[in-house]
Parts: structure tokens; sequence; C-alpha cells
């Protein structure tokens, strides 16, 4: 005796007019027909599954958790935003250094007059199967020079900035400390 099963998903939104919610249902069609000597025989069996409720905001990645966490920091310590006109009149009238935050390869390609560069996140540097297998998921999605955060980021600024210096962090894009839909100044 030889049987094929097939499975089909079927679903459709209802809104109940007695109802405050949206109702989403889906059903299971599962068919199945076997082969035995006497012939073919086929059953159609509905099974019901009703969604009553379903996540509508999607959730907050970890890269996005970690700068709520920094950005509330440093709201705490009163750092505030300021567009490039501003940070380099900084620079310029009130001995700010500008701490350019990029890899090495864009600091280079183009940055602000005398700023520091000390990147905050790496290439790859070692060759474990962890390692490997982190570049295999940054290859996956198209980038082939996987960066990791910079173990030695502050030890390095420490030794390149003097510790009662005024600093803007510069890089090429990233957080604001500005409100944003996300992030209101009063979540």
């Amino acid at each position: 005796m030889a049987s094929l099963t097939s499975i089909s998903l079927h679903s459709s939104s209802l809104l109940g007019f007695a109802s405050k919610h949206d109702h989403t249902s889906c059903w299971f069609t599962v068919r199945s027909v076997r082969s035995s000597r006497q012939g073919l025989s086929s059953q159609t069996v509905p099974r019901g599954l009703k969604i009553r409720s379903a996540a509508t905001k999607q959730a907050k990645t970890p890269a996005e958790e970690d700068w709520k966490i920094k950005r509330e920091l440093l709201l705490q310590k009163k750092v505030r935003s300021v567009d490039a006109k501003e940070a380099l009149r900084l620079q310029k009238e009130n001995n700010f250094v500008i701490l350019d935050v990029r890899p090495v390869a864009e600091f280079k390609e183009a940055h602000p007059p005398n700023a520091v560069n000390v990147q905050i996140y790496r290439l790859i540097k070692e060759w474990t199967a962890w390692d490997i297998a982190r570049r295999a998921a940054f290859a996956f999605f198209g980038i082939f020079a996987g960066t990791e955060e910079n173990p030695e980021f502050i030890q390095t600024v420490e030794s390149k900035i003097d510790k009662k210096a005024k600093i803007i962090v510069a890089c090429a894009s990233g957080g604001t400390m500005r409100p944003t839909q996300n992030l209101p100044e009063d979540h």
C-alpha cells in the first residue's frame, strides 16, 4: 500500500463586527490518497486554527537595544549631538578634539582636519571556528569585510587623547542624541 499526504494552508482576515479585535483564521486541509489492491481512496480533513492576536511591532535588533542603553547613559552625562559645521567651530574656537571612530580605510579617504582616528569596530582578526562562522554569516549578506567591536578602543583613545580633553565623536552613520521616532526624549 502506498500513500501520499498533502497539507495546504489557507488563511483569511475577518473583521468581527461585534468585537473590538480583528480575527485572522487559518485552516489546514490535510488530504490523504491511499493506493491499495481495491483502488484509490481519498480523504480530506479540515483542521482549524484561529489566531486571536499577533505581534504588530517588529522586535528591536541587538544593535538597536545596545544603542538604546548607550544613548541613555550619554543623555545622563548631558552629551548632545552637533552637526559637522558646529563640530568644526567647536574644534577651532574651543579646542575640542574630533575623534573619528570609522574604520582606518574610510578615515584615510577623508576626515576632518586634525581628527584623531580610533576605530570602534575593526575587521575580524582571529581565525577560530567561531570567527570563521561569523565571517561566513557576514558573507551570506554580501558583507565580505565583517567587523567586530574593537576590544582595545578605550585603551587606544586614552593613549592618543588627553584625559581632560573635550571630545567630539564622529562616525559615518549610527546613533544620534536627538530624539527620534523610535527613541523619543520622554521614553
